[in-house]
This record gives C-alpha cells, structure tokens and sequence, in this order.
C-alpha cells in the first residue's frame, strides 16, 4: 500500500479518482489547490502526485516546479482535462513522470500507479519557452511531445526519424527551443540540399586562401552553433568521406577548419534523416559507428495518415493567419486524404487554398486538387482509427467501405449497397453526406 496524494481543484473528479485508487489498495490524500497539496506533502510519507494543471491560485506547472524543487520529490503525473503540446512538454521538462488525459481509466490508473513507484527524472527549474510550432492532439504526437520534454536538458545526441514533411526541423526546434541552451544558436544544415564538395567547408568552416575562391574565412556550421543547437537534416545524404569527419568532430569535439587548426567546440547534436539508417549501413553507404554515434536516443515521427486527429488542428492552424476556416465538407475531405507528403503537403495545400479561394470559409469543391492523392491510399489501421473520437472514427471507417464496395461492384450503386448489407436510399445518404462521388456523379476509386 502507498500513499498518493490526489491535487485538484475538481471535487467529483477528486472523489472519483479516490475512491478508485482506494480501490486499488492505497491510501489517499487529496487537495483542493497546491497550497493544500503542498502543506500534505511536507506532512511526509507521499509516495505519488496526481496534479490537475488548471487550479486556482496557482497553475498546475508551478506546483509541478514547486514539488520538484523539494529533496528527494515524490513521482509526479499530471492528469489534466486541457491538454496541449506546451503543457505536456513543459510537464514532461520540468520531471513529470507521466502526462495523461482526463478521464483516466481504472486499468490506465492502476497501470500508472505501479510505473509510478520508481524514481523521476531529474527535473530543471528553467522558465517555460513559447509554443515553438507543436501542433498536435493524437496519441502519437502526445508521445512525441513527451520525449521532447524528456530529451530537452540532456545533451545527448537524438536521431529523429520519419518520412519526408513529417515535421523533424519542428522537433529539433522544440528540444532546442525548451532546453537549457535556447539562448544560443540553433543552426540547421540541410545535407542533401548542399553538394558534396561544399558541404565541408559549411559544416567545419575553412580559413582565407584554403582553396581557390576561399577570399575571407568562414566560422561552418559547428562554430556559428558555439553553446547552442546544430541540427543535421537528411544526415543519410551525407558522403562517407565526410561521415568520417563528421565522426572524428563527434569524438573529440574538435573542428579544424580546411587550411586551419583544430578549435574547440561545444554544441548540441540533433540529427534527422527519411532513410532506414540501418539498411543504408548493412548497404555499407553509411558507417555503422557513426550511426550508433548519432543514434545515441531514437525519436520516431508517424506520418500525418497515422495522426489522423492531428489533421483538422493543423489545418486550422495553417488557415488562421488568413482568417479562413473549414466547413464540414472539407474537413471529410481533409480526413479521407493520404497525405503522401504529410505535415508539408497539408501546410501547402491550406495556403494554395487560401490564395486562391477569396471566400471566407473552405469548401471541400475549392480542395479538389488534393483528389487524386487519393489513389493507392493506404487502409486505415487501427492505430490511425483509435487516434480519432468517435464521430471522426466512424465516418472514416465508413467512407472506406463504402469505397471498397463501389470499387468492387464497378460504381454500380445497388451492388455496393447489397454487398454493404444497407438498402440503396442509406448508400445514397451516406454518400451525400461524405462527399463521395460528388463531382460530376461519378464514382472514385476506393483506397488501398
């Protein structure tokens, strides 16, 4: 049996939380505020922290950094009903052991319990950064924005991985940006964007008279980043003969610009790259050495098509400086893309659309250009599903079968509704409703 102290402003939610935990086999104690939680705390003997984030008198983050300043602090879960990618990262920076959803399940509860019986981590007092461009509500993004938090004050190096557009620089800027070294240089070199025999002299720098056109020196990339961040985009691209380099700076932390001496440097190293970083060293174009250099913590991005929840946020967030919104035909349409090119395809295709179109409020007729990317769709996955609620779930899991069974059935109508087991006049109302074979009357092909 532990003791778990309960701070929340909300009675019900403290009593329906208690009464569980109970439950559970543990004691409860439970506070209104953080001054009433803190004082509980100082009684000793609390083995764990459930924190509400909104509370009157002080914020949830400030008694997070009150109860981590304290010798040998409880684990701490922030549990709040409001969540957003600032709050979970800055919970997760600041040494919250995890950052959940209201409501919180029986399982989830018990199965946060026991996790919480370990040690924290280390927590740092920093002042909280701004927003930094994290848009995001989908499970996925939520576990990303926690390792964010997590990797923010530790200078290890980070691999972050996923497909082109996924959003990499936006998380390299964030572990910066939410980091100790924020008040320095973040510099971004994009590997596969420079040419080979350049992409030295950016990197390390070269002194006045290297090589010929070498008129006035040049700091590189590492030495312009001195105390911050250098990000290493597309690092997959980079030539084996500088993979070496690049390695030999990693180990000894030591530039030497061409035609000059070596200089210290000290620099954060975040590195990104689309490719299968392990397939490229079994292929021997990539050194296993400095991947397990680079490598030293992972970070995964999933496509936009498995972050369906994320979707319409973005969208939204990429119209608001136009003051343009969606209505309910183009979010279907939005949710029903594959989006091959992910987070950037859909930052494009929101201002081509506010460009073009004068009206105040996009249609899904002025997205008709983002139709044909819908060809060779991958199936939903559970996964894409379950990031969704309920409503949204629903009409993509419907619109898919209701295009497999057009597309099975040749566009004949009767057909898709006998193999669908719905008579014609639903089909028809369904399909009316999510926009499928609008234009023209046509019929498209079904995805995947």
């Amino acid at each position: 049996m532990a003791r778990i102290l309960i701070i929340d402003d909300d009675a019900a939610f403290r009593e329906s939380l208690a009464e569980t935990i109970t439950d559970l086999g543990h004691e409860v104690r439970s506070a209104a505020n953080g001054r009433e939680g803190l004082a509980a705390l100082a009684e000793g003997g609390v083995a764990a922290v459930l924190l509400d984030l909104r509370m009157p008198e002080r914020e949830g983050l400030a008694v997070l950094e009150d109860i981590m300043a304290r010798p040998a602090a409880p684990p701490v879960a922030v549990i709040t009903a409001a969540p957003s990618g600032v709050s979970t990262i800055e919970a997760m920076r600041l040494g919250a052991f995890d950052y959940l959803t209201k409501p919180v399940g029986r399982e989830a509860l018990a199965a946060l319990l026991a996790r919480m019986l370990t040690p924290p981590l280390p927590s740092s007092l920093a002042a909280p950064p701004p927003e930094g461009g994290l848009i995001g509500s989908s499970a996925a993004m939520r576990e990303v924005q926690k390792q964010i938090g997590r990797l923010a004050d530790r200078d290890v190096t980070v691999l972050i991985t996923g497909e082109t557009g996924t959003g990499k620089e936006v998380v390299a800027r964030a572990i910066h940006n939410f980091g100790r070294r924020r008040e320095r240089p973040f510099v971004a070199v994009n590997c596969a964007a420079i040419p080979a025999d350049l992409l030295e002299s950016e990197l390390f720098g070269h002194v006045r008279g290297a090589f010929t056109g070498a008129h006035t020196d040049r700091l590189g990339a590492f030495r312009a980043a001195e105390g911050g961040t250098l990000f290493l985009d597309e690092i997959g691209d980079m030539s084996l003969a500088l993979q070496a380099k690049l390695l030999r700076v990693l180990e000894t932390r030591e530039v030497t610009p061409l035609g000059g001496r070596p200089v210290g440097v000290d620099v954060r190293i975040l590195c990104a790259t689309h490719r299968d970083l392990p397939a490229e060293v079994a292929a021997g174009r990539f050194r296993e050495d400095l991947y397990f250099r680079i490598g030293v913590v992972p970070l995964h991005l999933p496509p936009l098509r498995e972050r369906l929840a994320d979707i319409l946020p973005l969208a939204e967030h990429f119209l608001a400086p136009f003051g343009k919104r969606l209505d309910p035909s183009a979010a279907r349409l939005l949710l029903s893309h594959s989006w091959p090119g992910n987070v950037r395809e859909l930052r494009n295709a929101m201002e081509r659309v506010a460009a073009l179109d004068p009206a105040p409020v996009i249609t899904a007729a002025s997205l008709s250009f983002l139709e044909p990317a819908r060809e060779g769709k991958e199936p939903l996955s559970l996964e894409a599903l379950l990031s969704l609620d309920l409503p949204q779930a629903v009409a993509a899991l419907e619109r898919e079968m209701i295009e497999r069974a057009l597309a099975a059935s040749g566009g004949n109508r009767a057909e898709a509704a006998r193999r669908l087991g719905i008579h014609r006049p639903l089909l028809y109302e369904k399909m009316r409703r999510l926009g499928i074979g609008e234009k023209g009357g046509g019929v498209r092909k079904p995805d995947g």
